[in-house]
């Protein structure tokens, strides 16, 4: 969601059906691949308004929500992507490195009014959309590289989030989880 009236109704919808909103996972992404040199104006500011516009729209949305009540949990899901550099993702790197980078802001204004903001870095992570990309000889080359030799499963994901959003990890704020196997290790 890259748009402030959708993110808007969104968030009053989800507000209006639950007493309070304790955790944000912000995961919505998407990612469109060229060389540098290729990428056209729509891929890089389809890329950017997704991943780093609708990330900040909504946490500043559920903030406010979480704000009021004086506590809650932000997680926003970045990538490896926002680690190490990866050919033809010029437009998908720049917009998770600037997930982190906002992540850090809004936990510096916020952790002191009760609300942690963090961040998860995901290699490939196997959802249908994961398997049908990636089940072909680049997906066996990128796994190569990762040296656990496999890409994520969705329990990697939805384990380290619920642990983000546990007491357990009521001190952690503005870091960032890598669950890449290692990738960006090499």
């Amino acid at each position: 969601m890259d748009d402030r009236e959708s993110v808007s109704t969104a968030v009053s919808f989800v507000v209006s059906d639950l007493v309070h909103v304790d955790v944000l996972v912000d995961s919505a992404g998407v990612a469109r691949l060229a060389p540098a040199e290729d990428l056209s104006d729509e891929f890089w500011n389809l890329t950017l308004n997704v991943n780093l516009t609708g990330t900040f729209l909504m946490c500043q949305e559920f903030e406010r929500v979480m704000l009021a009540r004086g506590s809650g949990r932000i997680i926003n899901i970045a990538s490896q992507a926002a680690t190490v550099a990866i050919e033809e993702h010029a437009a998908y790197c720049a917009s998770k490195f600037g997930v982190l980078g906002l992540t850090k802001v809004l936990a510096a204004e916020w952790a002191g009014r009760g609300v942690t903001v963090n961040t998860i870095s995901l290699t490939v992570v196997m959802t249908p959309l994961g398997r049908e990309a990636w089940s072909n000889p680049k997906g066996d080359a990128l796994r190569a590289r990762i040296p656990v030799v496999r890409f994520a499963e969705t329990e990697d994901v939805t384990n380290t989030a619920v642990f983000r959003a546990s007491s357990g990890a009521a001190m952690i704020n503005s870091a960032d989880i890598l669950v890449d196997g290692g990738y960006t290790v090499l």
